[in-house]
């Protein structure tokens, strides 16, 4: 939460609006994360909003949803301005987002669950058969239909699929383990092995804390990858330091 608001203000956003539904919301990492957004952008000076948009799993259906986003999103950057970074929780919401917003104006960090093949291949009619497998290319490829449709600077994503990267990182880790050639308890060896995973990014991680009992998870960690930016490139997030309070927002 505080790393997406850090990258809107590094993007020069001066707004930040959030768009999900209740059912979302009711998810405590979801509703945690936008109570750290809405923390982080009051510190670094930018006004927070949020928006509410069908739930795709709801009597409208997906079909509902993207078509009210079509409808809606020019009204909002016509509300806040094209400075104004959006982020929604829902895969199905994002191709209309991303096209929308090329056309109309506006910035977009990343996905809920970030990937270069997550929005953009359908928003911007990109084949990626011939590149599949190969994250590299795929990126540039994406990227340069990004920056046709004119989102250089202001639309972004992770370089690689978490789902890749998690299978690639997880088995190399496990594997050195057994070997004894990483400790099972070290967060430095377990990163390693997602930088491993995917050349020329990184990421980094806390393990997490419950706020109810104040106990935190040594078997579970709260991972993320640094944020590429086209047009850019990386954001360099996964170096930032979180300031210790908001780990304590709810």
């Amino acid at each position: 939460g505080y790393l997406l608001a850090y990258t809107a203000k590094k993007m020069g956003a001066d707004t930040f609006v959030h768009v999900s539904f209740p059912r979302h919301m009711s998810y405590e990492s979801i509703a945690r994360r936008v109570a750290i957004i809405k923390a982080a952008c009051k510190d670094l000076g930018i006004k927070f909003s949020y928006e509410t948009a069908p739930d795709p799993t709801s009597d409208v259906g997906v079909v509902g949803a993207q078509q009210f986003m079509i409808e809606k999103v020019p009204a909002w950057i016509k509300k806040y301005g094209d400075k104004t970074v959006f982020f929604t929780t829902n895969y199905a919401l994002h191709e209309p987002l991303l096209r929308q917003l090329a056309r109309y104006g506006g910035m977009y960090i990343e996905a809920d669950s970030p990937s270069p093949l997550v929005g953009y291949p359908a928003a911007f009619s990109i084949d990626l058969s011939k590149e599949a497998g190969n994250w590299p290319a795929i990126l540039k490829k994406v990227e340069s239909a990004v920056i046709k449709a004119g989102g250089k600077g202001r639309m972004g994503t992770w370089a690689y699929s978490y789902g890749y990267a998690n299978t690639l990182a997880l088995v190399d880790f496990g594997m050195n383990v057994v070997e004894k050639k990483m400790k099972l308890t070290s967060k430095k060896d377990f990163l390693k092995c997602f930088d491993r995973a995917t050349p020329g990014s990184r990421w980094n991680g806390n393990y997490y804390t419950d706020l109810g009992t104040g106990v935190t998870s040594k078997n579970l960690m709260l991972i993320y990858q640094d944020t590429y930016i086209f047009g850019k490139g990386f954001m360099g997030v996964a170096d930032v330091k979180v300031p210790e309070k908001y780990r304590k927002i709810r």
